[in-house]
């Protein structure tokens, strides 16, 4: 199984591409990026330099994913998403001289495994979205966001729980959350949440 790659995508020849992968078209895949097998970048997407994709990603539509981003495994990235890299931007020094590369320090946004960010949302880094949390369309988060969190709005705060499937999960009492969808079981401690199949082999 090949990468396929539209005739207006432009991917940077130290790039890596994995098997079965798609750059649509007029998407830019910057210099040493890593992308991983099976994912899909959509239309007019940006993958910054050195950005590391792992496999099974979807990065939609307009997608700006800047530098020094990692995404793990089956994470997605909504239309017209931000991951942000300038935790102080400016476009000239205080002197009024143009800042160049080397006048600042990029910091990024890690996604860990199955978690989702919906269209138009902002990440402002350096921040964490972490396993199989969802970040709510539109929101900005600027915070570290739990595990199976789902958190909307401007600041981004936790609304809900979510399971694996995605879907909001049912209170059943005594920290147990059950998903609907899928019937499986997850504990929550300390206001953290964690498969409870996972809880278990742990102890």
């Amino acid at each position: 199984m090949t990468s396929r790659i539209a005739a207006s995508a432009e991917v940077d020849e130290t790039a890596q591409i994995g098997d079965g992968s798609s750059v649509w078209n007029l998407s830019q895949i910057r210099e040493n990026a890593v992308l991983g097998t099976n994912c899909i970048v959509g239309r007019g997407a940006y993958v910054g330099t050195g950005v590391r994709i792992g496999n099974n990603c979807k990065i939609q539509n307009d997608a700006l994913v800047y530098e020094p981003a990692v995404l793990e495994d089956g994470v997605f990235i909504g239309p017209a998403v931000v991951l942000t890299n300038d935790q102080f931007p400016r476009a000239i020094n205080p002197d009024g001289s143009l800042k160049s590369a080397s006048d600042w320090e990029a910091v990024g946004v890690t996604l860990r495994q199955g978690s989702a960010v919906g269209a138009r949302s902002v990440c402002v880094a350096p921040v964490t979205i972490g396993r199989w949390a969802t970040v709510a369309a539109g929101a900005v988060v600027t915070k570290d966001v739990p595990d199976f969190a789902l958190v909307a709005g401007v600041p981004a705060r936790r609304i809900k729980w979510v399971g694996k499937a995605g879907v909001p999960l049912l209170d059943v009492g005594n920290g147990d959350w059950k998903c609907p969808h899928t019937g499986e079981m997850y504990l929550e401690t300390d206001g953290r949440l964690r498969p409870a199949d996972e809880n278990q082999e742990e102890n």
